[in-house]
């Protein structure tokens, strides 16, 4: 069902001023090849994904990175790791600086130093006495990548029930079967804005392998990820795998220093072979468990938004192990660069993703979660 918009409209009264310290990008070369919509072969949809309600949804998705509608580890990090999980875990270094091959110290006074009044969307609310349906956004990179250093300065959403999130993704990974799972995560979730979730998640292109193999580790921020922007990086070698906040390395997996039980996957970050897209999204997940029950009160008055005020990238020399940038994205103007973004618009267990929630102005990317007026019968049916 098309989102109701003569019940709930979303507006916004806007004074947003940003000054942003960006360092120029060269052009050095895509060290990666690009995907667009029309060299991209598309695939089979999920057959147990719920079914598109939205008319701006598609019914066959070139990716669902994330349909869980059995509790995989995917989107469910509750969901044991298997009976084989035999865990050791060697994450390196937590809390120390960045290595010396990279200096994060611009691209964190880019966001940290920037002048910013928000004002969050609102809603113009009719109430129908109607029941709703939820809604929530996806940033879909398009170009694949092998390797390199990933920033985003963003503000996150966090409460019951929703997750906020930034992460690498192998697109067909959602086939299983015979096709590997490779997935790189920073996950806010709904138990808290405090705290934020380090995650990778593989499984061997084995049919017979039921769960994904997941290393998901909880860290707190020390400061409240709703209320500022923050610099979140992910950084994927050949060697390792690190998460950093503010220029700060938080966490780091490397080559051989962990094992999960004896599939072909059990060196995570070994088993990371398969090209990436970059991605964000705001979705709500099913498993209380993990992030609550979802508080759906919460967008009674008021969307939530994610806030993506820049994203950079930059490859990977693995001779001398240094990052390069490649590209950033400010978001200016008034939508997406479709040469680099879609937007995502399939099922993500309590909400469907919906192209409209991806909102660029103002020099901002807002991926928002939204509550719409729906008849009680369509409500009832799902």
């Amino acid at each position: 069902m098309a989102l109701s918009e003569g019940i709930f409209k979303i507006k916004e009264t806007r004074f947003i001023m940003k000054t942003k310290f960006i360092l120029p990008i060269v052009a050095l070369g895509l060290f990666a090849a690009c995907n667009d919509d029309s060299s991209s072969s598309p695939v089979s949809p999920v057959t147990d994904t719920p079914a598109v309600t939205d008319s701006s949804a598609v019914t066959d998705p070139t990716v669902d990175p994330s349909v869980n509608p059995n509790g995989d580890p995917a989107t469910d990090p509750s969901v044991n790791l298997g009976s084989d999980s035999g865990l050791t875990d060697s994450t390196a270094n937590p809390g120390t600086e960045t290595p010396a091959t990279f200096d994060p110290t611009a691209s964190v006074a880019a966001c940290r130093n920037a002048s910013r009044t928000i004002v969050e969307p609102t809603y113009e609310v009719v109430p129908t006495g109607e029941s709703f349906k939820y809604y929530g956004a996806e940033l879909s990179g398009k170009q694949q990548f092998l390797y390199g250093r990933f920033e985003a300065c963003m503000k996150m959403v966090s409460f019951s029930g929703t997750v906020s999130s930034m992460f690498l993704y192998y697109d067909p990974s959602y086939k299983k079967g015979t096709t590997p799972w490779n997935e790189v995560d920073i996950e806010v979730i709904g138990t808290s804005p405090l705290a934020w979730q380090s995650n990778i998640i593989t499984r061997e292109g084995d049919a017979s392998i039921e769960n994904n193999t997941t290393s998901e580790k909880m860290h707190d921020y020390g400061f409240d990820a709703t209320q500022d922007f923050h610099l979140y990086a992910i950084v994927w070698t050949p060697e390792y795998v690190a998460w950093e906040i503010d220029g700060v390395e938080i966490r780091r997996d490397i080559v051989g220093g962990q094992t999960h039980g004896r599939h072909a996957d059990k060196d995570q970050v070994a088993f990371l072979t398969e090209t990436e897209t970059l991605r964000f999204n705001l979705w709500s997940s099913e498993s209380e468990a993990w992030v609550g029950p979802f508080d759906v009160e919460q967008l009674a008055n008021a969307p939530k938004a994610q806030w993506i005020d820049f994203v950079k990238v930059y490859s990977y020399d693995a001779t001398t192990s240094a990052f390069t940038p490649l590209w950033q994205d400010d978001f200016d103007g008034d939508a997406l660069d479709a040469t680099r973004w879609s937007a995502g618009n399939w099922a993500m267990e309590n909400v469907m993703l919906a192209k409209k929630n991806v909102v660029v102005e103002d020099g901002y990317c807002k991926l928002l979660m939204t509550r719409e007026s729906a008849p009680a019968t369509d409500a009832a049916a799902q």
